[in-house]
């Protein structure tokens, strides 16, 4: 299973249910929780944040939180 840290600019998933317990309170409150689609917008200069597309809104995380949420890739 893949990550969010794994994807490509431009490419896209679906967050797996298993990384519910995962994901911060802080994402969930924001709008990213299992079954819905993530996209991949762009990565900063050095690798970290990543800047994701979650239900319309545009989010900046860390690499090291991508990497613990599981997804479907599309």
């Amino acid at each position: 299973m893949s990550t969010i840290a794994t994807l490509n600019i431009g490419e896209k998933g679906i967050i797996s249910e298993e990384s519910l317990d995962r994901i911060p309170l802080k994402l969930l409150e924001m709008g990213c929780l299992p079954g819905t689609e993530v996209a991949l917008i762009q990565v900063a200069p050095l690798n970290d944040p990543l800047y994701i597309c979650v239900n319309g809104s545009h989010l900046a995380i860390r690499r090291e939180t991508a990497g613990k949420i599981l997804i479907t890739k599309m």
